[in-house]
């Protein structure tokens, strides 16, 4: 495991190809031998990374969505998982310091894909994104594959990825030292209220 979170690290901050084997290795205090036992090279490392972002995500995915299966259907009930999932996303994306890790491993995956921005998009973002859509379908009547169903679920994670990507411009904004469960709460607020206008927009637009 110190392998994978010091190859995480070094992969987003550096890249694949600027980070070395053997700083990877002197990162997690292990032989550098021991890159080729375990993950047979540079690249193995790199897909148990991107295994370790699916199983991390799919973790805090399952606590989002744990309710859902037993939750009464219906308008009012898909509004609370939404809700519910946003406030698990922020507190995890804001708060939680391995998010930081894989946020920035994803960004350098999106900006040049590799295999393993196909696992991380299998694993996590096709079946969340998917997951979103039918919950916010259940919240509004919605077609949960509408081509505006499908953008208006990402402009709602966008707005959360954004204190992560912009974390540092964001601490300085507004004069935090930190961003603990304190700033995430408070962010959280802002999230869900924007999220009630959104639907409210939504559903005051239909005849």
């Amino acid at each position: 495991m110190a392998l994978i979170r010091a190859a995480l690290k070094l992969f987003g901050t550096k890249g694949y190809d600027g980070a070395s084997t053997r700083e990877i290795a002197a990162a997690a205090n292990a032989n550098i031998g021991s890159i080729a036992y375990h993950f047979g090279g540079k690249e193995g490392l790199r897909a148990a990374c991107a295994t370790f972002i699916v199983d991390t995500i799919q973790a805090v995915a399952k606590q989002a969505f744990s309710t859902q299966a037993t939750a009464p259907k219906g308008a009012a009930a898909a509004t609370a998982q939404l809700n519910a999932a946003l406030e698990r996303m922020v507190g995890f994306i804001l708060a939680q310091p391995e998010a930081g890790e894989i946020v920035q491993f994803v960004l350098r995956e999106l900006a040049h894909p590799t295999s393993a921005l196909d696992t991380i998009y299998k694993g996590v973002f096709e079946p969340t994104h998917i997951r979103l859509c039918q919950i916010w379908a259940d919240a509004t009547g919605d077609d949960p594959e509408s081509d505006r169903t499908k953008i208006t679920v990402f402009t709602i994670i966008g707005q959360v990825i954004y204190f992560r990507i912009g974390r540092e411009a964001v601490m300085r904004r507004m004069g935090w030292k930190s961003i603990g469960q304190k700033e995430a709460g408070a962010v959280i607020a802002v999230v869900k209220d924007n999220l009630a206008a959104i639907l409210a927009a939504r559903k005051g637009s239909k005849p």
